[in-house]
């Protein structure tokens, strides 16, 4: 009876223990919420005194096809649209969504501070290349892939696609209809992805079989691309021939580079000649590592 009765005492100390520490624990928490409360209460008492001070502006990055002045515009800052108001008067997201009307700006943040202060941050689309179609509409394409227009206030420096090109342009963001302005996007994206290459081609253009052909910096040629289905395999199979075929030769030996087909590299000299096989029939090293079974071939 003896041991009942010291176990019974023993869990009833350990009970009285855990209610204590429960007891403490949700004290402790009610500070601390009654705590957060009057905080959020003085802060709101705060902020409904506060007044716009000034409005900072941050448009990171090198190209300006929205400056300050234009956001200036926008929000009516030179007006005093937003100066020497209360904070708590101004709607933020209005103000963002009239800086993401603009086609120029990707996305928006505008937020304030205790001081009076309104931070206005604009992320700029990127334009990847300029597009002129046949119908003479001109428009930038984004890293997005989104038509985009010109600008008044800065010009991309982009290679310029013109041609046989159907898309058309309705003055705002949009998204390409056509397969060959796709296939023109995948190209342009692939070029300014590889420093070599953005550093090489300068123009696209679509010729009357709808096939792309790049014009090079380097060179009195065109480059044959077809489409834009292996572009690694294409372009590496170019660099290959420039390695083993150009040194030879010479730069503008050339009127035409194919590298549409996966296999080989077909070049055709300004100058009727006898078509001679390059075909490689060394291991592949480091600097002509070639595709298996692709051939070099000059017509």
């Amino acid at each position: 009876m003896t041991n009942w009765s010291n176990l019974y005492n023993t869990l009833w100390k350990m009970f009285k223990k855990r209610i204590w520490r429960y007891l403490l624990i949700g004290f402790a928490w009610a500070i601390c919420l009654g705590g957060l409360v009057v905080l959020m209460s003085f802060i709101e008492v705060k902020k409904s005194e506060v007044v716009c001070k000034d409005v900072k502006i941050y448009i990171p990055g090198g190209q300006y096809f929205i400056d300050k002045q234009e956001v200036d515009n926008i929000l009516g800052i030179s007006s005093h649209a937003l100066i020497g108001r209360r904070v708590e008067n101004i709607n933020i997201h209005d103000l963002e969504a009239k800086l993401k009307a603009n086609p120029f700006v990707e996305s928006a943040t505008v937020y304030t501070d205790m001081d009076g202060i309104i931070n206005v941050e604009i992320s700029q689309r990127q334009p990847i290349l300029r597009i002129i179609n046949r119908f003479d509409q001109d428009f930038y394409v984004d890293q997005h892939g989104l038509k985009i227009p010109l600008s008044a206030n800065f010009t991309a420096r982009v290679p310029v696609a013109n041609g046989f090109i159907d898309e058309l342009f309705a003055n705002h963001v949009d998204t390409l209809h056509t397969e060959i302005a796709t296939e023109l996007f995948k190209t342009a994206d692939y070029i300014r992805r590889d420093s070599l290459w953005g550093a090489q081609i300068a123009q696209i253009y679509i010729n009357k079989d709808h096939e792309i052909e790049l014009v090079p910096r380097v060179g009195n040629n065109r480059i044959l691309l077809g489409n834009a289905d292996s572009l690694d395999t294409k372009f590496h199979n170019l660099l290959v021939f420039y390695k083993k075929a150009i040194p030879q030769v010479g730069w503008n030996a050339y009127k035409v580079i194919n590298i549409k087909y996966a296999n080989q590299v077909v070049g055709v000299k300004n100058e009727n000649i006898k078509t001679d096989s390059l075909q490689s029939k060394k291991p592949a090293s480091d600097s002509t590592k070639a595709i298996k079974d692709t051939s070099l071939i000059t017509q």
